[in-house]
């Protein structure tokens, strides 16, 4: 089933089905009103699955996706749009030009985490840039993976778009095919494994994958701010969000009154669970569980092992022999640790980053030091970041997303998205007007004489 699927959406491809401006545009607005259309019942699944509030399955999932939707509907005929450059003055008589062309069929391999933003969002891109697509929604998040096939397989031509649903072995019978390209979000662990398959047929891959992100917070900061920022950023979404901060140095002489800060503004924030984020499964639940010290938790601390539920959690006086700063944490739990010099905190994060070759996904910084702030952004290696906030990067079509070495490669949202899923073909037209002999042979002194000076 799955090869005749591949096979039929290559031959689709191939016939140009998918090339217009006028088809890509319609498929777009096709897929936003069917987003709008569906907006509830997609929101319930999103409940079902992760417990998730209406207001963050709209603007972290739905309204976020209408919002990606609504800017490449404005601008896809300048990005489709053939863009002339300058030609070197050896090529005589000529014009060049890039255009961007759709690379074939692509693969989309979702996570669990936003189950409806992190398979929509590429799928956007893959839809501007003229391929045909395959999606594989997270087997975790069975009543998402329902809606959207639903919403795609019944709406859209298989040819074109099909959502394909199953377990692991599914994935894996899929990346045994050749794609033109495949999109990946989820663990190092998993992206391993396909990158791995993706070599076999010379498939390009994104990998957007995670890590253990850093926040520091320096003496200078607005420690109440910088704690309201970083408890959101931290807890959205259960702490189920590969951006969020991993885990936050404070310097030594900030650390006890930071700390009550956070304490008192994560009891504010939530202090009921109605709209709290549950965690996927039993399994991450247990993993997550066995990660709390609770002879280091500062604050009220609460599990539901019947709902996968653990509230929002912080650690202090932790160390990098704790168990929770062993993995990417992936969680609620928030580990504070404290640092005394910054010109010691930055080597020695820097090195960790050789030593585990592992580059954070972000990086976070909370200070009014102008001087730090350049210094952190150019010092350090990470996918992307903010200074004085957390995750609103991620937010901002005008940047590319993506991590850099373990944490990922390859960079989407807004036109970003729109080149990853196209290539960018150059080409010259040179008219038969004059057609002057330096180039060819026999090749003279004189010739020689004329080239050096012309390529130097």
């Amino acid at each position: 089933m799955l090869e005749k699927i591949i096979k039929s959406q290559k031959e689709y491809f191939l016939y140009n089905h998918t090339k217009s401006y006028s088809f890509r545009l319609n498929q777009l607005k096709k897929l936003q009103r069917l987003i709008l259309e569906n907006e509830d019942k997609i929101s319930a699944a999103l409940y079902e699955d992760l417990h998730k509030s209406k207001f963050e399955s709209y603007s972290t999932e739905i309204g976020y996706c209408l919002h990606s939707l609504t800017y490449a509907i404005k601008h896809l005929k300048r990005w489709m749009k053939p863009k002339r450059v300058n030609t070197p003055i050896y090529i005589l008589n000529s014009k060049s030009f890039i255009i961007p062309e759709p690379l074939g069929t692509v693969l989309i391999i979702g996570p669990y985490n936003y189950p409806f933003q992190l398979v929509i969002e590429p799928l956007i891109g893959a839809i501007a840039a003229g391929n045909t697509v395959i999606m594989k929604p997270s087997e975790m998040c069975t009543n998402t993976e329902r809606v959207l096939a639903e919403l795609i397989n019944t709406n859209f031509d298989s040819n074109y778009l099909q959502v394909v649903t199953g377990d692991y072995l599914v994935t894996q019978e899929l990346l045994r095919f050749s794609f033109d390209h495949i999109f990946f979000t989820g663990s190092s662990r998993v992206g391993q494994i396909v990158y791995e398959a993706a070599s076999k047929h010379m498939t390009p891959v994104t990998l957007e994958l995670g890590g253990k992100s850093p926040t520091i917070v320096d003496e200078t900061a607005d420690l109440v701010k910088a704690a309201r920022r970083i408890a959101f950023g931290k807890f959205l979404n259960a702490g189920q969000t590969c951006i969020a901060p991993d885990y936050v140095y404070v310097h030594e002489s900030v650390y006890d009154q930071f700390l009550n800060e956070l304490n008192l503004i994560t009891n504010n924030l939530y202090n009921h669970f109605d709209d709290f984020s549950h965690v996927v499964n039993e399994r991450h639940f247990q993993r997550l569980v066995k990660l709390i010290d609770k002879e280091k938790v500062t604050n009220k601390h609460i599990t539901e092992a019947d709902k996968k539920f653990i509230s929002p959690t912080i650690m202090k006086d932790v160390t990098w022999e704790d168990s929770v700063m062993k993995e990417e944490i992936f969680g609620p739990i928030l580990p504070v640790l404290s640092y005394s010099d910054i010109n010691d905190l930055i080597p020695f994060l820097k090195t960790k980053e050789l030593k585990t070759k592992e580059k954070p996904l972000a990086l976070y910084l909370f200070s009014k030091n102008k001087v730090l702030q350049k210094r952190v952004i150019s010092e350090m290696s990470f996918g992307g970041g903010a200074i004085n906030d957390t995750l609103m990067h991620i937010s901002n079509h005008h940047l590319p997303f993506g991590g850099v070495g373990n944490s990922g490669f390859g960079a989407y949202h807004g036109k970003h998205s729109f080149y990853l899923f196209s290539h960018q073909k150059g080409y010259t037209s040179r008219s038969f007007l004059i057609d002057p002999p330096i180039a060819y042979p026999p090749y003279t002194k004189a010739k020689e004489t004329l080239i050096r000076k012309i390529m130097k």
